[in-house]
């Protein structure tokens, strides 16, 4: 009964042996169906990761000229305005009276001048028959030149009052969107005081960076962006030179920025630096029982050999994975591991 029991127990050790040898033949006999890479330390850039904020090239008020109560508002947060764009309207209730109290003079001046030309012409008639002096006509005369002026300052007080009703009208002062509206309709407001905020002229990105990697930031480097769901490239733009709390302030140009949102925080990853790093394609790596393996070329044959991955980057196109430990340069392996259910581990 002991004996039995001793080769149940020691029978399943054959076959998982036995798998092992093969498995391990089978990889060495395994043609190299992919293009063997010899590896080389690659010059890498580092990327430090911020945040960018999404800002308004032009960020002007739209102003009210006119003190008054703001009677009609027609624009909201997240609207699209044109320059010279109807955004509300500011009305004073003295100008109308002014207005009619100019209108109400002028036609009392009117009547005085009707007069005055009457008795002007009367005179000039009166002094051609030589009943009356060229005096009294003279003094005649002068009286409708009077009048005449007194009526064209009527005329210019209208003139003013009337622009100041037309700058009741707030205008958008650039075309853009509408950032902030702090103005709300029946509201009293100042000559001066905004009553809509635009955004316009487009948008760029300013980030705020540590200032140990000052230094390393340079007009012109390419930044990488990631704006919904999508990775978009920028250029810097300029890096400022005043350091405030211990961090630069820098802008990125990017074409196509989203700009729905203005002052929306996005991922930025700036370029501080470069660095040498032993690269190999993400093809070229298996994992089985949760360790990395390569198939390295050897003379009698592939074998897998463990290895640490890194950072997984992308080079021209191509899914890289940074090698810590487990391959030299000089080192010869294939870009896809050979399929086998075993390995020969080197």
């Amino acid at each position: 009964m002991a004996q039995t029991q001793t080769r149940i127990q020691s029978a399943p050790r054959i076959p998982a042996v036995f798998g092992l040898l093969v498995a391990a033949m089978f990889l060495a006999a395994t043609p190299l169906r992919a293009e063997p890479l010899t590896l080389s330390l690659t010059e890498v850039t580092d990327w430090k990761a911020v945040y960018g904020t999404v800002e308004a090239r032009d960020r002007v008020p739209a102003r009210a000229r006119l003190g008054g109560v703001l009677v009609a508002l027609t624009v909201a947060e997240g609207d699209m305005v044109t320059e010279g764009q109807d955004l509300g309207l500011v009305t004073d209730d003295k100008l109308a009276l002014q207005s009619d109290a100019l209108a109400a003079q002028r036609t009392a001046l009117a009547a005085q001048l009707a007069n005055a030309e009457t008795d002007l012409a009367r005179g000039e008639d009166l002094l051609a028959s030589g009943t009356t002096t060229a005096q009294r006509v003279d003094a005649l005369r002068t009286g409708v030149d009077v009048l005449k002026g007194q009526i064209a300052s009527l005329d210019a007080q209208a003139q003013v009052i009337d622009q100041q009703v037309a700058e009741g009208r707030v205008l958008a002062p650039v075309s853009g969107r509408v950032l902030d509206v702090p103005a709300s309709r029946g509201a009293v407001v100042q000559p001066g005081e905004p009553v809509a905020v635009i955004g316009g002229g487009g948008t760029f990105l300013r980030i705020s960076v540590p200032e140990r990697h000052a230094t390393s930031l340079v007009t012109g480097d390419p930044i990488e962006i990631a704006a919904e769901d999508a990775t978009l490239t920028g250029t810097l733009s300029r890096v400022y030179p005043l350091i405030e709390n211990g961090r630069v302030t820098a802008d990125v140009e990017i074409t196509n920025l989203p700009d729905r949102f203005v002052g929306a925080r996005l991922s930025v990853r700036l370029p501080i630096g470069t660095r040498t790093a032993l690269l190999i394609p993400a093809t070229a790596i298996t994992t089985r029982a949760g360790l990395d393996f390569v198939a390295l070329v050897q003379p009698e044959g592939p074998a897998l050999r463990t290895i640490v991955p890194g950072e997984r980057l992308t080079l021209n196109g191509t899914p890289m994975v940074e090698v810590l430990s487990g391959l030299a340069p000089g080192d010869a392996i294939l870009t896809e591991v050979p399929p086998t259910s075993g390995a020969s581990h080197d």
